[in-house]
């Protein structure tokens, strides 16, 4: 027999029957990411032509969300290997690194313009710092309203309702860590005696950069997307791949991710095998001491300005390599893009002061000129 729960004055399946069979996805689903490299070339081959075979009979065309090296070798994987060459890449490559913006040049990739600039959505909406989960959490703690009471409440506890299955310390619940610093917003709704920043987070600006000009191309194309996502690199989307699976087709959302079963050695492995043209900020593709597969440069690459996984990065790190590139700009996101409304200018710099990330003191080796950004949509807390 089927339970219910009543969410939002809408009757829905209950907690424990939307999640019975997650356990054997997830297992099937790790099953195959252990499988050997020349299997999970072919599976990625067989769900492309599948996702495709859908679409023509839903009358959706399709495309390749483009980005950095993992989409870019999905792009040269669809068309050369796959033999879909009509699919065409999209991307609002002007958020990229001046290398990835030279391949997207090359291998004749649809270019977007993002609705809004990254000084408007700081300070309109606020930094995008932490990771992207943890920022939007922040964003709805300090914009409450009667229709997210009880996210809030699991934000700061941990325990959800009777849509989340009553249960207690889920991954809802904002780190000790990042509760301290942020929580305050609910100080007087939960008896607890945290900070309210001096400045505001989002995560707004992913969707006004990147998402909503693609979204908008995509309905105007009927078309939908493949995107470069592999369950391996963690983050947020990790159990959503695990349980949704390569492609999917649901209510609201249609997208296919053919190398969801990957791991970073099998992507760099296939990139070298189609002769993918690397971006010059990723450097070469090479093994290491240990005989594993690295790029010799950026190991991640994203937006500038983004402070999504600063807190995890090691010196040098982004604002570092900024600072080196061009002070007088450095200057500007750290110390003055932003204004109080007494006038004090502030910027990056407050907020890593705030969440105890070092920048003032020039830190700089040119023996490890390495970039070790990490994959800023999917850092973790």
């Amino acid at each position: 027999m089927i339970s219910y729960a009543v969410w939002g004055g809408v009757k829905v399946k209950s907690y424990e029957e939307r999640t019975k069979d997650n356990e054997q996805k997830i297992a099937a689903f790790q099953t195959k990411q252990k499988m050997p490299y020349e299997f999970k070339v072919k599976y990625a081959e067989v769900r492309v032509r599948e996702f495709i075979r859908e679409c023509d009979k839903r009358n959706l065309n399709t495309h390749i969300s483009v980005g950095g090296l993992d989409s870019i070798t999905l792009l040269k994987f669809i068309h050369d290997y796959c033999g879909f060459s009509y699919v065409p890449g999209v991307s609002v490559s002007s958020l990229e690194d001046k290398s990835i913006q030279q391949i997207h040049e090359q291998l004749g990739v649809i270019k977007l313009s993002p609705y809004k600039s990254k000084i408007d959505i700081i300070r309109e909406y606020g930094f995008p710092v932490l990771s992207k989960e943890t920022a939007a959490k922040i964003e709805l703690l300090a914009h409450p309203t009667d229709k997210n009471k009880t996210v809030r409440h699991a934000i700061i506890t941990g325990e959800t309702g009777e849509y989340g299955g009553f249960r207690k310390h889920t991954r809802m619940q904002l780190s000790q860590r990042w509760l301290e610093l942020f929580g305050g917003y609910e100080n007087e709704n939960e008896g607890v005696d945290y900070k309210i920043p001096p400045f505001k987070v989002s995560s707004q600006c992913c969707f006004w950069m990147k998402e909503k000009p693609c979204d908008d191309w995509a309905k105007q194309h009927k078309s939908v997307p493949f995107l470069g996502l592999m369950a391996s690199e963690g983050g947020r989307r990790e159990k959503s791949l695990m349980l949704n699976g390569c492609n999917y087709f649901g209510k609201s959302t249609i997208r296919s991710a053919p190398f969801a079963i990957f791991t970073r050695q099998d992507l760099l492995q296939l990139a070298l095998d189609l002769n993918v043209p690397v971006p010059t900020i990723y450097g070469e593709i090479k093994r290491d001491f240990d005989g594993k597969l690295c790029t010799t440069k950026a190991q991640r690459t994203g937006c500038s300005m983004c402070g999504f996984g600063i807190h995890m990065e090691q010196r040098p790190h982004r604002f570092d390599r900024l600072r080196e590139r061009n002070e007088k700009e450095w200057d500007f996101w750290m110390n003055k893009c932003c204004e109080d409304s007494d006038g004090t200018k502030y910027g990056w710099g407050r907020v890593l002061d705030y969440i105890g990330v070092e920048w003032r003191d020039r830190v700089f080796d040119m023996k490890n000129n390495q970039l070790s950004l990490l994959d800023i949509e999917e850092a973790k807390e």
